[in-house]
């Protein structure tokens, strides 16, 4: 396992580096040749190909258990952050556990069924998509399209460091607003001047304000760029934001609110419009995916260790599973902490017990699901 990952962790693949992710997908195709398996790569043209394996099951069922993990990274290209290196206790990296530990953990799980004969027996769908760390625009329709046929899915992201499993996420919107002024000389500027960053100070205000902790809604201007000298009234202003929130409806009230902030002027002269960088729905802790949990968690205890229930903060593809209304949990991947950061690392000894984790929840929850008494 520690093998796969090194190889795995060593190629970089940073979301917009296409050789280097399509290379963890032949690498990923050559360890599951020899299994009960077919293997689709679906060929992108600006990102890396989109890779899914199915269970060569002997069955027909109309529904499958869908498994998905990502093979990009938020690190770019030029990142001198490319190294593998291993103690007796961690193992560190970039993507060791965003998420090429979770890929590992997957992939040993399906070779361990196929080892007991047992995936000719299970329809299961595994997809390895190359473009999540971007908010996965490429891969959403098929990841939609496999769970609106799937029974349950798990998806293989990092751990909790206490062996959470996350049962509910955020929804998330990202834009970038762009404003245009008049450019002037600083020199004869009056108090007309249409200033593109004075717009944007006021918007960024505007929008700041729609925080709201006591409902989890959170608001980030988290980069701004205008103007070109301090001797220029500046032409033009850019920044991105990003928001998140709980509830669906929260999602129009923040469009509505998007909408309304940009196309309002306080400085004249100037004019402003956005466009939507990446969006996914939330991802309820619905009393489905609490019960899948919960089936999970006896699956655990089987095997001699505990795990918590979480929700999270951040998105992944979990949200575009559940908008599906399929029930999903997230978080089954190996336990680690400080990713997308040069000091990423990953607890050694969750790999396995992760594998073995997702190995045996997949036939104690497809036996479940199959006699009822899952959902």
């Amino acid at each position: 396992m520690f093998s796969l990952l090194e190889k795995m962790v060593r190629i970089q693949s940073g979301t917009y580096n296409k050789n280097g992710v399509d290379r963890v997908g032949h690498l990923i195709l050559s360890v599951f040749q020899p299994h009960a398996v077919s293997c689709r790569t679906i060929e992108q043209e600006s990102f890396g190909n989109h890779l899914v394996v199915r269970s060569l099951c002997e069955d027909p069922f109309d529904k499958q258990m869908l498994l998905t993990g990502h093979m990009d990274t938020v690190f770019p290209e030029d990142t001198g952050f490319t190294g593998y290196k291993e103690d007796s206790a961690h193992a560190h990296g970039p993507g060791v556990i965003d998420m090429k530990g979770g890929l590992v953990a997957g992939i040993f799980a399906l070779k361990a069924l196929d080892n007991e004969r047992l995936l000719k027996k299970i329809p299961v769908t595994f997809i390895f998509n190359a473009d999540e760390e971007i908010g996965s625009p490429g891969s959403t329709p098929f990841i939609q399209r496999e769970a609106a046929k799937s029974a349950f899915a798990f998806v293989l992201e990092t751990g909790g460091r206490n062996g959470e499993i996350v049962t509910g996420r955020k929804g998330n919107l990202s834009l970038e607003l762009s404003i245009r002024g008049k450019a002037g000389h600083a020199a004869f500027a009056g108090k007309e001047k249409a200033s593109a960053v004075l717009e944007l100070a006021h918007k960024i205000i505007a929008f700041e304000s729609l925080n709201d902790p006591d409902r989890g809604i959170t608001v980030n201007v988290g980069k701004v760029n205008g103007g070109i000298g301090p001797n220029t009234v500046a032409d033009h202003a850019l920044a991105r934001i990003d928001f998140r929130f709980i509830e669906p409806s929260d999602k129009a009230n923040l469009e509505n609110s998007i909408s309304e902030i940009t196309q309002r002027n306080d400085v004249p002269g100037t004019d402003s419009h956005f466009a939507l960088l990446s969006s996914r729905p939330p991802m309820p802790a619905s009393a489905k995916n609490k019960n899948l949990f919960k089936a999970v968690r006896e699956t655990a205890a089987s095997l001699g260790f505990s795990v918590a229930e979480e929700f999270r903060s951040g998105v992944s593809d979990a949200n575009v599973i559940a908008g599906e209304n399929t029930p999903v949990i997230d978080g089954l991947g190996p336990i680690g902490a400080k990713d997308h950061s040069e000091d990423e690392y990953m607890i050694k000894a969750s790999l396995l017990q992760r594998s073995s984790l997702i190995a045996c929840a997949l036939i104690d929850c497809w036996e479940k699901y199959r006699k009822g008494l899952l959902f």
